[in-house]
């Protein structure tokens, strides 16, 4: 027995205790907990990245290679350069579809907002009848629009529709309301309206409800009228709602399809071909593959510029609780 034994087994005696090494088993699961803390929630989306990768990411990209070539989808691809760009810049149908793009969306996204703020303000209270009335108003939301366009062609119709039956009992000449240029496209309006009226009222609802009471009895301890009061304290708590709702909105206006090839085919006399709807007729009906990516590659850039647009002008103006 050495001499470090003996000092260490001495009774009585105060001995400071030798230092344990740490255990590599220990070190190395620690080492492992920490990488897959790490790399646990990136596993966790991959899924997720791959199907946005695979659906979203390569479809832009393959439509931004498909610009540049002329290809109707049968024979070999054959690249043009800038061609398909040109041509589109310098056709003036493409200008009309793009004017009435931007009419529809002008039309259709103060509608629907105005509207669905108003019928949500009335139904802003929590009450059972009000509760049946938005579950019946979300209901078109859920219908497809193909079965909407059917049934609003036939209220349409000059003939027999609903609407000039209505309009003839009050001795109202009938309108032809798919089938004017002046009209098809006021006709279109209303049925996108009807149809995303619902969704937008019940956004609206929840947001009213959300608003606490407490600003709304200083008001009245001021003596504020309901419109200034509807102004300077509804409207900037809402102003998140309205910034995601007007978005959406526009987005959604461009991206109009179902309705315009069912209802008008983009006519009478193209007063209603939108931007996607030509597209559609380029790439599957003339099959000029090359011409309707590009078309899609302008549409993408549209979207986005008006979309940095409206954050730019508008973001510092949201207010937020």
């Amino acid at each position: 027995m050495n001499a470090t034994e003996n000092l260490v087994k001495t009774p009585g005696m105060l001995v400071k205790p030798l230092p344990l090494r740490k255990s590599r088993t220990a070190g190395k699961r620690k080492m492992g907990n920490t990488a897959l803390r790490w790399t646990l929630p990136y596993l966790m989306i991959l899924p997720a990245m791959l199907i946005f990768m695979v659906f979203v990411i390569y479809p832009v990209f393959y439509m931004l290679y498909v610009s540049f070539f002329d290809w109707n989808m049968i024979a070999d691809m054959e690249f043009i350069g800038l061609k398909n760009y040109l041509d589109m810049f310098t056709d003036r149908e493409f200008w009309k579809v793009l004017g009435n793009t931007f009419r529809f969306m002008l039309m259709m996204v103060p509608a629907t907002i105005v509207l669905s703020l108003a019928i949500a303000l009335y139904l802003k209270r929590n009450t059972r009848i009000n509760r049946i009335l938005q579950n019946v108003m979300f209901m078109p939301n859920i219908v497809s629009l193909v079965s909407i366009s059917f049934i609003w062609m036939w209220m349409m119709d000059e003939d027999r529709g609903l609407f000039n039956f209505v309009l003839s009992l009050f001795g109202v000449d009938p309108v032809n309301w798919l089938g004017d240029p002046n009209v098809a496209m006021l006709s279109l309006v209303i049925v996108n309206v009807w149809k995303s009226l619902g969704y937008y009222v019940l956004i609206f609802v929840a947001a009213l409800q959300g608003i606490p009471q407490y600003l709304y009895e200083a008001a009245a301890l001021d003596r504020a009228r309901p419109v200034s009061t509807f102004f300077r304290i509804t409207l900037p708590m809402l102003s998140p709602t309205l910034f995601f709702l007007i978005l959406t909105g526009i987005i959604g206006s461009f991206k109009t399809f179902e309705c315009v090839s069912l209802m008008t085919a983009g006519g009478p006399a193209d007063a209603t071909n939108t931007m996607v709807y030509e597209l559609y007729q380029q790439g599957f009906v003339y099959y000029h593959t090359g011409y309707a990516s590009a078309m899609g590659v302008v549409l993408m850039l549209i979207v986005g510029f008006m979309t940095l647009i409206y954050f730019s002008l508008l973001q510092k103006k949201v207010h937020y609780q």
